[in-house]
């Protein structure tokens, strides 16, 4: 039995680990140097029930071969508008299960937190971490449900491959807490 699903995506346990994947493997097709980017993931069943037509657009029509949540890229996010004040003006319909985000990053490791320089302001501290020579390029997909639960995956683009993502509940919690909040009101 293979690990990969037809589509190349490896195989996960949870539903929303596979959707992460398959955000994860469709941003990475388009490449590095991208916008972020928000998607809705609705639970495939449903869609296929109260919309087929739009199933039938995205190729879900056969019930068989469709993973659980399908991710639906929304509008391409306002530049120059931070991610924060974005996703405070989101509001999510009912038939949204959940929502997931991709967003690329420029990283340090710990050890490079001591040496950061004390007083810089944000466009400050962004220069100087861009210059660091420890830098790290990253993408960073992060999933939530209304249900609470969470899913992150992230490539480093030294190592831009499918077989490096590494994935978990806990890696960006500033991202998941941020997309939690879209669906309280």
């Amino acid at each position: 039995m293979s690990n990969v699903s037809p589509s190349g995506t490896p195989m996960a346990a949870s539903p929303l680990t596979r959707a992460v994947l398959e955000i994860d493997e469709y941003a990475s097709g388009l490449g590095w140097d991208q916008p972020a980017r928000l998607f809705a993931l609705v639970d495939t069943a449903r869609l296929r029930t109260d919309e087929p037509e739009l199933a039938a657009q995205l190729g879900l029509d056969d019930a068989g071969s469709a993973a659980p949540l399908t991710p639906i890229e929304q509008d391409e996010i306002p530049s120059g508008t931070p991610l924060d004040e974005f996703l405070g003006t989101i509001a999510w319909p009912g038939a949204v299960a959940g929502c997931a985000m991709t967003v690329e990053r420029l990283m340090l490791p710990p050890s490079a937190e001591a040496s950061v320089p004390e007083g810089l302001d944000e466009a400050g501290l962004a220069s100087w971490v861009s210059a660091h020579p420890e830098r790290q390029e990253v993408r960073m997909t992060v999933a939530v449900l209304r249900d609470g639960a969470r899913e992150s995956a992230l490539r480093l683009r030294e190592k831009d491959s499918p077989s490096e993502v590494l994935t978990g509940s806990g890696l960006v919690p500033g991202l998941a807490e941020a997309l939690s909040a879209t669906f309280e009101s």
